[in-house]
Order: C-alpha cells, then sequence, then structure tokens
C-alpha cells in the first residue's frame, strides 16, 4: 500500500496504538516485553508510534523512550494531552498552561526534544479555541512539536481550530460498528486537507477475532463498561462478529485485517492505529498494508456490520459528555 501524508511526512497507513500495552484491556504486560515489542515494531517497519500522557498514567510514554528513542528518525511520534484523570474523577483542560506543562512532561518521559504530531484529547468547553490552539502554535515554534492535531472533536470546531491555525490530523473512532465520523468529520477533514486517524478500527478487539462467547472481561477491562460489550448486547452484536469473520475466511485474511482494510479505504487521508500488546498481532495488523482486498467484499462488510445493526452505544452514559464528536 503506498504511504499516506500525515504531519507533513509520508508513513504506512497502519501506525502502532501504545495504549494497550499499559492501560485498558485487561492486565499490561510486563515493561520489559512491552519495550520488545515497540523494538519489534520498528523492525517490522512501523513508522507512526501514538501515545498519549494518560495511557498508564505516562508509562507508555516512558517505554517508547525506553525503547526506541535511539533511532529517533525512524518513525513519526504522536502524544496526546487534555484528559486529566485524578482517581474517579475525569476532565478535561485544555488551557495554554496545561498545554505548556503537559508537553514538557511528556518531552520528558519520552526522552527527545519534540513530538511530531501533539494532539488535544478532547475538546475543552472551557478555554476558546483560539487561546488552545495559540499555545500549540507556540510550542511549534518553540521546535517542541511539529504540528498539532485534535481528537473526539466536531466538524464545526475542527472548522474553527483550523480557522485559527492549520492542524494536521484528527484522531477519532473509525471501524465499521462505529461511524459517527461519517456524520461531518469525515467529509470536512477531506476537505480542509486534515488527516483523519482512526482509533480502534478493529473495534477494541471485537472485530479482531479477539473476544470470545461468552464475552469474559476482567475487572481492568474498560470494555466492561461499554455498553457494546453489556450481557444485554453482546450476543447480538456476536451475531454480527461470526457473519464478520465469515467473509474474513472466504476473502482469506484475518478479521483484523478485514477491518482495517474496510477502514483505509473510506478514503486515502486515512491512517489507522491498531493497539496491541502481541507481536503476532503486531505484525498480522502490519501485514494489511500489503493485501488488495475486491471492492465488493468490502462493501459486504459495510453491509454486515454497521452503525444499524450494531446494538448499544460506543460509550457508557458517564463519558458521553466528554465526546464532541457528531453522534448518531
Amino acid at each position: 500500500m503506498i504511504k499516506r501524508t500525515l504531519a507533513g511526512r509520508a508513513v504506512n497507513p497502519i501506525g502502532l496504538g501504545c495504549m494497550n500495552v499499559t492501560w485498558a484491556y485487561g492486565s499490561p504486560i510486563s515493561r520489559e516485553d512491552a519495550v520488545s515489542l515497540f523494538r519489534e515494531a520498528l523492525d517490522e517497519g512501523y513508522d507512526h508510534f501514538d501515545t498519549a500522557n494518560i495511557y498508564g498514567g505516562g508509562v507508555s510514554e516512558e517505554i517508547l523512550g525506553e525503547a526506541i528513542m535511539d533511532r529517533r528518525d525512524d518513525f513519526l511520534l504522536a502524544s496526546k494531552m487534555g484528559i486529566v484523570v485524578e482517581g474517579d474523577r475525569r476532565g478535561i483542560d485544555c488551557s495554554p498552561d496545561a498545554i505548556v506543562a503537559s508537553l514538557d512532561a511528556s518531552l520528558k518521559r519520552l526522552k527527545t526534544d519534540r513530538i511530531d504530531l501533539y494532539y488535544m484529547h478532547r475538546l475543552d468547553p472551557k478555554v476558546p479555541i483560539a487561546e488552545s490552539v495559540g499555545a500549540m502554535v507556540r510550542a511549534m515554534e518553540a521546535g517542541k512539536i511539529g504540528a498539532y492535531g485534535v481528537s473526539e472533536w466536531s466538524a464545526a470546531h475542527i472548522r474553527e481550530a483550523h480557522g485559527v491555525h492549520p492542524m494536521a490530523a484528527v484522531q477519532t473512532e473509525y471501524s465499521p460498528w462505529t461511524r459517527n465520523v461519517e456524520l461531518g468529520v469525515l467529509d470536512t477533514t477531506r476537505e480542509l486537507g486534515i488527516a483523519l486517524v482512526a482509533f480502534s478500527p478493529v473495534a477494541r478487539g471485537a472485530l479482531a477475532n479477539a473476544l470470545g462467547d461468552p464475552l469474559i472481561l476482567t475487572g481492568q477491562d474498560l470494555r466492561g463498561n461499554m455498553p457494546r460489550f453489556s450481557a444485554e448486547n453482546w450476543p447480538c452484536n456476536m451475531d454480527l462478529i461470526r457473519a464478520f469473520n465469515a467473509l474474513a475466511a472466504e476473502a482469506r485474511v484475518t478479521p483484523a485485517q478485514l477491518s482495517l482494510a474496510w477502514v483505509l479505504s473510506r478514503a486515502p487521508h486515512l491512517h489507522a492505529i491498531p493497539g496491541t500488546s502481541n507481536a503476532a498481532h503486531m505484525v498480522e495488523n502490519s501485514g494489511t498494508n500489503s493485501l488488495t482486498i475486491a471492492p465488493d467484499v468490502l462493501e459486504r462488510v459495510g453491509e454486515i456490520v454497521n452503525q444499524a445493526t450494531v446494538s448499544g452505544h460506543r460509550y457508557p452514559e458517564s463519558l458521553r459528555g466528554f465526546i464532541d464528536t457528531e453522534d448518531f
């Protein structure tokens, strides 16, 4: 697959999401294994690594700093700020002071003097967009970041920020079973020449043949609180997954590869950042870059799994207020 442009750099359209090794989906792997995974990913050809200051409370950034910063010029480094987690309390702070403090802390953990793409992880409605963007621009002028982006913002707010200073990327959830970007963000980013980076492109593992039936999740797994994985909705969603898996087998690709290929087929400015803590899955995902899947197969993906056929909202009620992206 031809490389695609992100923050002024040509990169493989499949990047590596770096959340899973420290946080979110069950028990994290050891630090030693995480270091090995990141090094192996770089050797495998990954040239886009995406992390955030909240992943493991900064541990994901620390591991990246330990693992691959000796090859700093070989990859695009992206990180994010803005989500505040203090015990059970969650909030958003994208004030200029918070941007400066978060950026300096991330640079220290990452053991580097620059982040190529730095995102505001969520919209902060308390801070005028021009003030937040202004802080990002000053960080660019100081050479601490190469470009800025936003995550889970609406089309209108993307336009407002882009009008203050052009942004490089918008990151949001996108997979066959999460189509919110199709309500405005997909077209807006295409029109404005902004890269769209899809997180959870294999539906948090559901479209990667990574979850069983019956579904068993540990107390450390965030999916346990997400409606699509509930006891009420999972049986219906499992029916979709079985049909999806059968289509992948017919196409002679893995389910994860089929989901990734579907995402990338939606527009030439799309990138996908599947996360994993498993080296074999990391290699499998990278293999999507060399696949050619027939358009009719990709069309059938969209017919089987879509916003109308999936059961349950993508986020629990307690988190929906932090999401600015248009909702169904």
